[in-house]
């Protein structure tokens, strides 16, 4: 089959590789007809590279039919349309039994203290074999797979295995007031997609991007947009708290993570991570902080006193300094975590109606075929063409 592999920094390939078999009486073998590009596959493109073996197969956002099942797979069928969740969890732990399905006692990787395996996402949690290919081998077939209905278009449900159940994770974790005002900094799928959940359900969105089309799309869909650009010299907490009555947004979505724009101290360091031998590398990201924390002291910073930082950006580094002094002082609640999807699909499936309330049909912004994955994670890395959402067509 074919299938999405990574071989160095910025170097992916599209190559020829084995086909999955049944290991395990209970895997499942689906046929990807859909599969995202996520930001957090540009972590890998850019910082994660210690942790990856060339030849690695990458990708977490797949959905497609399924092919062929192990002898104890009785919930799904050859010929079923589902969709897979980025967490590799079993569904009958203590941990997936809490609804903390990222935190799942049977796939965690307790060689480096990580949760849950994921799929197509390095060692640091299981490297487990990923989705951006024609097949995928998918264990737990009784538990994991998510069926959807035959008909409407792969678009409509595909983003239940990463993209709608980390942002409505992100806006419950924010836990705004109803009627409140809601921060999303950074406006890539997640952060639109939170931004499109929270007007939903009622708040005020307030979004802080820097790119022209982002920050266009979620105009269009009712979202005041602030243009960071526009505050490199000047108080952006300011604006948003004279949009705020003084007082700052109930509650902050940080969606951006490790890579947010600024820090060109902890951006260097992720640089020089890259060019050092693996291993040590690989003890550098482990052990030192390593990420730009801009987003994170933006939200600290703007979110009013006994509000809630929700964080869905990914960030890695383990030795990060934070103002703990200011979240003290300002009552600050901070939730964060890998999304738990199977815990929300139950509230996800029924916006996901031929009435559209969240715009998934039209969210993705490219399609691709599998065979331009080296130019789409060059486009979603560079933020060209006004790419917010790609995903590839195996």
């Amino acid at each position: 089959m074919k299938a999405v592999t990574w071989h160095g920094k910025r170097d992916v390939r599209v190559e020829e590789v084995p086909d999955p078999a049944i290991q395990e009486p209970t895997d499942v073998i689906v046929r990807v007809t859909s599969a995202g590009l996520c930001g957090s596959d540009l972590h890998l493109y850019e910082v994660l590279g210690p942790f990856l073996d060339e030849g690695d197969i990458l990708g977490h956002e797949p959905m497609g039919v399924v092919e062929e099942v192990g002898p104890e797979v009785t919930a799904v069928a050859a010929g079923d349309r589902v969709v897979i969740p980025f967490n590799v969890s079993c569904g009958s732990c203590f941990m997936c039994n809490q609804g903390l399905h990222s935190q799942c006692e049977t796939t965690q990787v307790r060689e480096y203290g990580s949760g849950a395996s994921l799929f197509g996402y390095t060692r640091l949690y299981g490297q487990v074999p990923g989705a951006q290919a024609e097949l995928l081998r998918v264990p737990f077939g009784n538990t994991l797979p998510i069926k959807v209905p035959e008909g409407p278009p792969d678009d409509r449900y595909v983003y239940l295995s990463d993209v709608l159940p980390t942002a409505w994770q992100a806006v419950a974790y924010a836990d705004p007031p109803a009627g409140g005002t809601v921060a999303v900094l950074g406006l890539g799928p997640i952060g639109d997609m939170a931004s499109r959940i929270a007007l939903q359900r009622g708040h005020r969105v307030i979004g802080v991007d820097l790119v022209d089309a982002r920050l266009e799309r979620a105009r269009e869909r009712g979202v005041e947009t602030l243009d960071l650009r526009e505050f490199a010299n000047g108080d952006l907490a300011g604006a948003v708290r004279e949009l705020t009555g003084g007082r700052g947004p109930d509650s902050v979505i940080d969606a951006v993570g490790m890579e947010a724009h600024g820090a060109p101290g902890a951006k260097l360091a992720q640089d020089l991570a890259g060019y050092l031998p693996d291993s040590v590398a690989e003890r550098l990201i482990r052990k030192a902080g390593i990420d730009r924390l801009s987003a994170l002291h933006l939200a600290i910073e703007l979110v009013r006193r006994g509000g809630t930082i929700s964080i869905s950006g990914v960030y890695g580094g383990m030795a990060d300094p934070l103002p703990m002094l200011v979240l003290f002082d300002k009552q600050v609640q901070v939730r964060m975590g890998q999304a738990n999807v199977w815990r929300w699909v139950d509230e996800i499936l029924p916006l996901l109606t031929d009435e559209d309330p969240l715009g998934v049909d039209g969210f993705a912004t490219h399609h691709v075929p599998l065979s331009q994955a080296p130019e789409a994670y060059e486009t979603f890395q560079e933020k060209r063409d006004g790419a917010v959402k790609i995903l590839f067509r195996p």
